[in-house]
Order: structure tokens, then C-alpha cells, then sequence
């Protein structure tokens, strides 16, 4: 039994030593290498040499360089390459390693040890203080007492010239850039990183503030013109010239603080939206039927405002901070409103080639030869752009010496019409130059009965040689 027992001793002696060796022997070993169980960045580094580390993690490693990003949201590049960016592990690596205390390697066979190192970076500091400098942002050379509070009258109405609100600091936008680059990332907002501050006002500066405040809820108008198709804002654009100003620029005031209108603002306004959009014997470019397009000068048809009305509402609208889309009132309504107001059914009456066109919603639906007014007695039917504004059937049309029976009557100026003419054998071709009708527009019988049929009140006539 003793001798069990010695035999065992000797053994457990012999197997102690042995495991006390091994962990000296890796203790020794991980001197000079990561312990077991080290990642770094993903890399296993167990056993290896520092600059076989280092060797692999420049390897992986990428930089293209940083964009710099202002409160504007514009973004500038500063590439690696401009900069003669370069790093190195080495440093990190040494660092970390020397943290490793390798007599404790055997902590890592119950969890590893993972770190993200980040490289030492070497670059050209003059070459970046001029890529830097080079930024539009950096281009603003004025001294913050030079920076100023105004209100400027721009196209789309005054606006705010705030140059106090938001100023960079050059010198913090250069250091956080510089820390990017440092820290190897790819990408820096100056206004996150806090580089923009507002710069203490003036009582003028605050004063001024107060009146935009004021201006903008002026100018603040919600009204727009439908004039058919098209829309017209009163917006700041408008509104922005009704208000009065002094000799020097300034704005004036009425008694409770209020800002003046200029006399007739409102009126002025409507009386351009008139002269803009009212049709009524307006010149018109009329795409014809034999395929050229020609100036229709005068006639009957077309819109016109109530310019007394719509001052009256634009007042009342204005004042009252009314915000809505707005049709004006007619004096005289069209088919259809704005400056193309024929639209797309109309009667087209061609003198120059005795021809009459019916079209229905841009569909050709009568095509027939007429006769007008006698040219060498000069009663040619004048040109322009007119209407239907009656029918009637069995009319006698009378006038000096004459007295007619027409079975369909369509008057379209005073009284002038298209009607159907019994009398004539023929129409179309030069019939009217010699013995032509006393002004009216005479139509062959089928043709006129199908368009007294179909045309209305209110049909566009648009006559033209």
C-alpha cells in the first residue's frame, strides 16, 4: 500500500511540474505575441507578432478621405490623396499588447479578447489647411461687427437679411475636420459638431426684427387667382408693393402701427389682372383649319372683369386674412377664362377661303363652303372674334331694298349672321368678291340646319380673311 501510494505521489509530482511548465512555457511565449483568444477588428491574433498584426490590418484597412458637410447641407471632399493621409497599427497594436499581462493567458480560455483599434494617421498639414481653406464656406472673410439685420426687397417679395444667425466658427470647423481625419472618418456635419453660433444683436438689430416679424404676416397672403387654367398667387411678390414707403425706402406706418398701402395698390393690381386676362376684342393667334396660324384682331367675344367688384373683395379678402382660391366676376364671361379662352368647340369662318368648320371638342364635325360679305361694294364681313348669341327659325332678315326669308338665323355681331340663303346656287370660291351677301355669312341649307342643330348660345365664331 505504501507503495501505491509513493508510485502515485511521484506521478501527481511529475504531471504538476509538466502543467507548470507548459504555462511557463506559454507565458514565455505569448511575451512576444497576442495572447490566446485576442481578436482585434476581427483579426485572430493569437500567437501572432505585432507587425504580422499590423501587416493584415493595413491591409483591410480604407480611407478615401472625409466630406465635410455645412449647415446647408452642401458637401465638400477632401480626399485622402490631397492630404498625403497615411496609417499605421503599430502604435495601437503596441499599446494593446503591452495591456496583456501574459502570465494570465489562462483567463482567455473562459472568454476571448476583442478589441477595435484605430490606426495612428500621418498627413500633410499644410496641404490640408489648403484644401480647407479652399471651401467656399471659408471664403466669408467679414468681421462679425461688419455683419448686419436687414429687410431687402427681393423679386419674390421682402425677405429677412439675417447675417448674425448662424455663423461659423472657422477655427472649431477646422478642428472638428481635423478630428475626423484623425479618427479616420469618412464623413463631418459642422452643425452637428457645433460649429455655427449666433452673434449678440444691437437694439436696431432687434427693432428691425420686430417689423419683419410684422412684414411677415403681411405679406403673408393665402388669395389665388383662378383665371381658367391658370393660377395667380397674391403672394409675397404682390403684396410687397402695396406697401408705402418715405423718401428714404422706409415703411410707413398708420396710426396703430399698421403698414400703409400705397393709394390704389389694390386697385392697380386688379386693373393688370384685367388688362392681362380680359379677352374682349383682344388680338388672338388662331391656329386655322388650312394649317397657318393668324392674327384675329377685334370682335365681341371674350371676358371681362368687374374690376369695381374685385377691388371691393380684394379688400375685404386681404384684410381679413382670407386664404382660399378665387374665380373674379364678369362683367362679360367667355366659355372659357384665361388668356386662351376659344377652348376647343367653336365655329371657324375662313373668308379668304369661303369655307366654315364646326368643331366639337377639337373634332371636325361640319366642313361646308360659304359666301361672305361683297368686297367690291365694301361690305366684306369684318374679321374678329365673335358669338352665337341667338337662334331663331323662319326669320325675314331685312335691310335697305331687301327683304330675305331665312328658315335657320344665328346672329354672331349685331347683324351679321350665318344663315342658310335659299337663294344662291353655288357658294365657295370668289363668288364673294363680286356678288357677295350684304355681311352675313351665307351657308348651303343641310349644312346650316345641322349647325343650328348642335351649336349654342355662346358658341365662339372666329372670323378671319
Amino acid at each position: 500500500m505504501k507503495r501505491l501510494l509513493k508510485h502515485l505521489a511521484v506521478v501527481l509530482c511529475i504531471v504538476t511540474v509538466s502543467l507548470m511548465a507548459t504555462y511557463v512555457g506559454l507565458a514565455a511565449y505569448y511575451r512576444n505575441a497576442f495572447t490566446y483568444g485576442t481578436w482585434i477588428n476581427g483579426i485572430y491574433c493569437t500567437g501572432r507578432s505585432i507587425q504580422e498584426v499590423n501587416d493584415e490590418l493595413v491591409k483591410d484597412f480604407t480611407y478615401d478621405g472625409v466630406t465635410v458637410e455645412d449647415k446647408d447641407g452642401n458637401r465638400y471632399m477632401i480626399s485622402a490623396d490631397e492630404i498625403a493621409y497615411q496609417f499605421d497599427f503599430m502604435k495601437a497594436l503596441e499599446i494593446y499588447q503591452k495591456r496583456q499581462n501574459p502570465w494570465m493567458w489562462i483567463d482567455s480560455l473562459f472568454g476571448g479578447h476583442h478589441a477595435e483599434l484605430t490606426p495612428v494617421v500621418t498627413y500633410d498639414t499644410d496641404a490640408f489647411d489648403a484644401c480647407f481653406e479652399a471651401m467656399p464656406f471659408c471664403q466669408d472673410e467679414r468681421e462679425d461687427k461688419d455683419r448686419k439685420v436687414a429687410i431687402t426687397r427681393m423679386p419674390q417679395g421682402y425677405v429677412l437679411v439675417n447675417e448674425r444667425e448662424d455663423v461659423l466658427a472657422i477655427e472649431q470647423a477646422r478642428e472638428a475636420v481635423l478630428f475626423a481625419i484623425e479618427a479616420s472618418e469618412s464623413e463631418v456635419s459642422l452643425a452637428e459638431a457645433g460649429c455655427y453660433h449666433d452673434l449678440e444683436l444691437t437694439a436696431q438689430m432687434r427693432e428691425t426684427l420686430d417689423i419683419w416679424e410684422k412684414l411677415e404676416r403681411f405679406q403673408n397672403c393665402g388669395i389665388v387667382y383662378r383665371m381658367g387654367e391658370e393660377e395667380i398667387p397674391v403672394d409675397a411678390s404682390v403684396v410687397g408693393d402695396w406697401i408705402a414707403l418715405d423718401d428714404n425706402g422706409r415703411f410707413l406706418f398708420d396710426e396703430s402701427g399698421e403698414f400703409q398701402l400705397k393709394e390704389h395698390a389694390i386697385a392697380d393690381f386688379v386693373e393688370a389682372l384685367a388688362a392681362k386676362y380680359d379677352t374682349v376684342g383682344a388680338s388672338r393667334q388662331f391656329l386655322s383649319t388650312r394649317g397657318d396660324v393668324v392674327t384675329v384682331e377685334g370682335g365681341l367675344y371674350g371676358n371681362k372683369i368687374d374690376k369695381e367688384a374685385e377691388v371691393a373683395y380684394l379688400t375685404e379678402a386681404f384684410y381679413n386674412k382670407r386664404s382660399e382660391v378665387h374665380e373674379p366676376v364678369y362683367l362679360q364671361e367667355a366659355w372659357k377664362q384665361g388668356s386662351e379662352d376659344i377652348g376647343s368647340t367653336y365655329i371657324e369662318v375662313d373668308m379668304g377661303e369661303q369655307k366654315m368648320y364646326y368643331y366639337v371638342d377639337g373634332v371636325l364635325e361640319i366642313d361646308t363652303p360659304i359666301v361672305t360679305g361683297n368686297t367690291s361694294r365694301r361690305m366684306g364681313t369684318p374679321s374678329g372674334v365673335n358669338y352665337v348669341y341667338l337662334k331663331q327659325k323662319n326669320r325675314i332678315l331685312r335691310g335697305p331694298g331687301y327683304a330675305s326669308h331665312v328658315d335657320f338665323w344665328m346672329p354672331v355681331k349685331g347683324n351679321i349672321g350665318i344663315h342658310d340663303a335659299s337663294w344662291r346656287g353655288k357658294f365657295g370660291g370668289s363668288i364673294y368678291q363680286t356678288n357677295g351677301s350684304h355681311g352675313c355669312i351665307n351657308t348651303p341649307r343641310e349644312a346650316m340646319e345641322q349647325l343650328f342643330d348642335m351649336a349654342e348660345v355662346g358658341t365662339p365664331v372666329v372670323m378671319f380673311y
